[in-house]
């Protein structure tokens, strides 16, 4: 018999014990403006650490407090360019010598596109 009660009653997905006695945690209610007009309010536990922006629910949009506190400021490194990331492995001296040396091969022929390495024809004549 008692299978027949559980089998309808979405075991699991139903608590079957009383809100009576239970004490919950202390809240507090977090007011945001939204640049738009929008008030934004969030409730939050007690002891929670409150952000200074939350996002508009209505148009999404950054809302700052209500009692004006800003947002620390992000400290954002600098972009690293190929040069920057160049510098941190060779010197300007290793640079150098390793420009010198490539130049070298490049007008050797060692190296480089093909089209360039081609043997030039001295006796094509231009028709004026």
């Amino acid at each position: 018999m008692s299978n027949r009660v559980l089998r309808g009653s979405g075991l699991g997905g139903v608590s079957f014990e009383d809100d009576r006695g239970v004490e919950f945690a202390p809240r507090q209610m977090i007011t945001y403006d939204c640049p738009r007009g929008h008030v934004v309010e969030v409730t939050m536990a007690h002891d929670a650490e409150v952000p200074a922006i939350w996002e508009c629910p209505h148009c999404g949009s950054e809302a700052a407090r209500s009692t004006g506190e800003k947002p620390e400021p992000k400290q954002e490194k600098p972009a690293r360019t190929h040069w920057d990331m160049l510098r941190e492995r060779r010197s300007i001296s290793e640079l150098e010598e390793l420009l010198a040396e490539r130049v070298q091969l490049l007008r050797a022929g060692e190296i480089g596109p093909a089209h360039l390495h081609r043997a030039r024809s001295t006796g094509s004549k231009r028709s004026a």
